[in-house]
């Protein structure tokens, strides 16, 4: 199980948090300076697992960003470092070629990708292409809502005229 997904930049920014486990908010505050000081300072040459706290972390670095997903202490790390890229690649085929200000602008659509490919710290959808078409279909409601939105609006204008 992925108890929480983190993404971090190269400077220590946190870009995006998911936590399928509890945790309060001042746990939270201490878990992502923890993990970021630990992460940040390991060599590039180094493997991508970290044994903490009784979990494992695995990381992978991507352009400026590290992605890290916290899992139980007998997960498997290889198929968590496929979740990671499988989730890079499905926010490249989103975005175009991704990148950290498509996360900063755009976090909305980041979680809904993440929400679409986990469930509950657990995978739910492995396709990409079902991940694309349910992405697609959420943006065309989001669309029609604001052409309503904006229908309404001028009718509203028109007749207050």
């Amino acid at each position: 199980m992925i108890h929480f997904v983190l993404l971090v930049s190269r400077q220590g920014k946190v870009r995006l948090t998911k936590w399928y486990s509890p945790y309060s908010q001042k746990e939270r505050t201490k878990v992502i300076r923890e993990l970021t000081g630990l992460i940040l300072t390991r060599g590039l040459k180094l493997c991508n697992f970290v044994e903490w706290r009784g979990y494992k972390v695995v990381y992978k670095r991507y352009a400026s960003l590290y992605f890290c997903m916290c899992i139980d202490q007998d997960d498997n790390e290889l198929e968590v470092l496929e979740i990671i890229h499988h989730y890079v690649e499905t926010l490249d085929r989103y975005f175009g070629s991704v990148c950290e200000l498509d996360l900063i602008f755009n976090f909305h659509k980041a979680y809904y990708i993440l929400d679409e490919l986990l469930l509950a710290g657990e995978l739910q959808e492995p396709s990409k292409k079902i991940v694309a078409r349910l992405i697609a279909g959420q943006d065309s409601l989001v669309e029609a809502a604001k052409e309503e939105a904006n229908s309404i609006s001028n009718i509203i204008a028109q007749a207050t005229k």
